[in-house]
């Protein structure tokens, strides 16, 4: 029987036991779930679980106060209760451990209390700043509506004062009429007091007018002799000026006719005695005969004077030619000043450059200065009406005295060829001629053998082959003995050219040979009048080598690929077809070397304006006497969408439209008048 309880009470433990471990075991998983759910569940739930637990802890208590009474003497029971004394302090430990994560809850809650009164501060103070932006705001609005009343009463006030200023004026122009009326009144009665004095004076008069009208009747029948006595002393006169400008005539064509048979004579002379066996020119003869052209002409004499200018970059030069423009109080567009350097730049594919445009624009002065700020030689050629042959250009040789009279471009030339006169001291030094008011005579007539020469120049690093650069020479007319040459001249790379010209009645307009080998820079009238003050002291020239301005040269092969520049050398060309004014390879290449040699030293290079550029100075002088309405209309729209979409240059464009406007309401034919920079 005791043995049967023994095992009731065993079992009873186990199943209590089993019991418990089922408890703990939910116990554990169910903290374990709540560890994980972490401190974002709420204090409430974990105190009901808490409370729960303890509940159970106090029934398993209870149940354990009975098993202890009924296993009191039960060793095995025994056990089996220090077990369960064991788990009971696991869940004691256990329960310390939710303490701590109460703590941290705890913790939570109150930085989240904090949180919500600092929200609570920041909404207060929001709140109170949303009013004082509504109060500004209203301010605002007030200041609006006093700065609206105080522009309306500035207007009534500008009103008031143009009122007043009219009454004033008013008043003034009555105060002066009260002065006037009494004036007049005065006047009126002086008048009265004068009338009657005419009276008795026109009494008189009369009187003395019948004996004028007498004398004038007489002076008329005078008159009518004496006109027509002077009639016929005018035509005596004009037929004696007729006579003498015909005697003029005769004279000088007899003058020309006997220098003519007097270097006929002189030539036969030399013949004569050539033929005879003498010699006529011995090497002093020809010395002397050469004497005047070896002569150092003033300009050269001038540079030799000048020091070296010091090794520099291209930038540089053209800011120097800036400055001495600004410091001579010469006023141009950089633009200009950059083209005319890109202009000279060119001097082997385009011969040379033409300013053109009204009297007193500064079209001498721009070359002179820009000579003399680069360090480049400069005489000024100027030409006269009467200019008919080379020999005005080059000078002549004079049978009579024997001796070659040269200009001194003829002397300048001969001193600065280094190829045919080795012994010249100006090998590495640069000349820029100018032939100043170029069209007072046909330039076709005195330089178009020139203009050929200087087209014929071989290239720069072949001048030395002597076959080459033949047809590029200058050969003097001067009479040499047996076995010697004439001088010859090359005119080298050294030579830049440039020329100005005027436009009125009294020149003559450029042959289509010069302005296909030239750049015209046109010279419109300019927008204010500006006076020329020098400005400081400006220092003297300092010789640019040679060698170092070669170097500044680029070939045209850096921009014969670019895009831009190909696409629009193309359509210039499809243009001036259009205009039936087509151009060759020539001038296709010249305007590629001047855009590969046009800088204006920025940062960015656009091709683009150097493109505007050859439009201006190529294209538009070839376009001089084209009808303008003679179904041109398309082509010159097409010309300016060119030049103001394609090469962004709208002041061009504006300036041709111009032209073109000028030309319908005046003759109707093209002329090109420039752009204003």
């Amino acid at each position: 029987m005791l043995t049967g309880n023994i095992l009731i009470l065993l079992f009873a433990a186990l199943a209590v036991v089993a019991l418990i471990g089922v408890q703990t075991g939910f116990a554990v998983l169910h903290d374990r779930a709540v560890t994980a759910a972490g401190p974002v569940r709420s204090l409430e739930s974990l105190e009901t679980a808490i409370a729960d637990k303890r509940m159970a802890l106090s029934d398993i208590d209870n149940e354990l106060g009975e098993r202890r009474k009924a296993l009191a003497n039960i060793a095995d029971v025994q056990a089996d209760y220090d077990a369960t004394k064991r788990q009971l302090d696991e869940l004691n430990a256990e329960w310390l451990q939710k303490d701590e994560r109460r703590d941290e809850i705890r913790a939570i809650r109150d930085e989240i209390e904090a949180e919500i009164i600092e929200k609570q501060a920041i909404d207060a103070e929001l709140a109170s700043a949303r009013a004082d932006l509504d109060a500004v705001h209203d301010r605002l609005a007030a200041a609006e509506r006093l700065f609206d009343l105080n522009d309306e009463m500035k207007r009534e006030q500008a009103a008031l004062e143009a009122k007043i200023a009219e009454m004033r004026s008013e008043a003034m122009e009555l105060g002066e009429a009260r002065e006037r009326v009494k004036r007049l009144e005065n006047q009126a009665h002086e008048m009265g007091r004068d009338i009657a004095r005419s009276e008795g004076l026109q009494q008189a008069a009369s009187a003395q007018l019948a004996q004028v009208q007498e004398q004038l009747a007489a002076e008329r029948q005078a008159t009518a002799v004496a006109h027509s006595e002077f009639t016929q002393t005018a035509a005596r006169i004009a037929a004696a000026e007729e006579r003498a400008r015909a005697i003029d005539n005769e004279i000088s064509t007899l003058e020309q006719r006997r220098s003519s048979l007097m270097a006929q004579v002189a030539r036969m002379d030399d013949d004569v005695a050539e033929a005879g066996g003498k010699d006529i020119a011995s090497e002093e003869a020809v010395a002397e005969r050469l004497k005047e052209l070896k002569a150092i002409p003033p300009v050269l004499a001038h540079m030799q004077n000048w020091k070296n200018r010091a090794a520099e970059n291209e930038a540089e030069a053209v800011q120097r030619v800036v400055q001495r423009l600004d410091q001579s109080g010469l006023h141009y567009d950089r633009r200009i000043v950059h083209a005319f350097h890109t202009a000279m730049k060119t001097n082997d594919t385009t011969q040379m450059a033409v300013l053109a445009g009204i009297s007193g624009t500064g079209k001498s002065q721009l070359p002179r200065q820009y000579a003399a700020g680069m360090g480049i030689g400069f005489l000024q050629v100027p030409v006269q009406p009467r200019w008919d042959s080379p020999q005005d250009l080059m000078g002549f040789y004079n049978y009579i005295e024997k001796r070659y009279r040269p200009t001194d471009m003829a002397r300048a030339l001969f001193h600065l060829d280094v190829l045919n006169n080795p012994k010249s001291e100006f090998e590495d030094q640069m000349m820029m001629i100018l032939l100043d008011e170029m069209n007072l005579a046909r330039v076709e007539y005195y330089f178009s053998d020139f203009l050929s020469r200087l087209e014929s120049r071989p290239p720069v690093d072949r001048v030395s082959d002597m076959s080459l650069r033949k047809d590029a020479e200058i050969e003097l007319e001067i009479p040499m003995p047996k076995g010697m040459d004439a001088p010859r001249i090359f005119p080298g790379y050294n030579l830049l050219f440039a020329g100005t010209m005027n436009e009125d009645e009294s020149t003559q307009s450029l042959s289509d040979k010069v302005v296909d080998r030239a750049n015209v820079l046109r010279f419109s009238a300019p927008k204010t009048i500006r006076t020329t003050t020098q400005k400081g002291l400006i220092a003297e020239p300092e010789a640019l080598s040679a060698k170092r301005w070669r170097s500044w040269v680029k070939p045209i092969s850096t921009v014969e690929n670019d895009t831009t520049v190909v696409e629009s050398v193309d359509r210039m060309v499809n243009l001036m077809k259009g205009f039936k004014r087509p151009f060759g390879h020539r001038l296709g290449r010249a305007i590629m070397s001047y855009v590969a040699n046009y800088s204006s030293f920025d940062q960015a290079r656009d091709l683009r304006v150097p493109l505007a550029d050859q439009v201006e100075m190529r294209l538009l002088p070839k376009l001089r006497g084209i009808e303008v309405e003679d179904g041109n209309d398309p082509a010159f729209s097409e010309l300016m969408s060119f030049v103001d979409e394609k090469l962004r240059d709208d002041q061009l464009a504006k300036a041709i439209e111009d032209s073109v406007r000028s030309a319908k309401e005046g003759s109707g034919q093209f002329v090109w008048t420039g752009v204003s920079r």
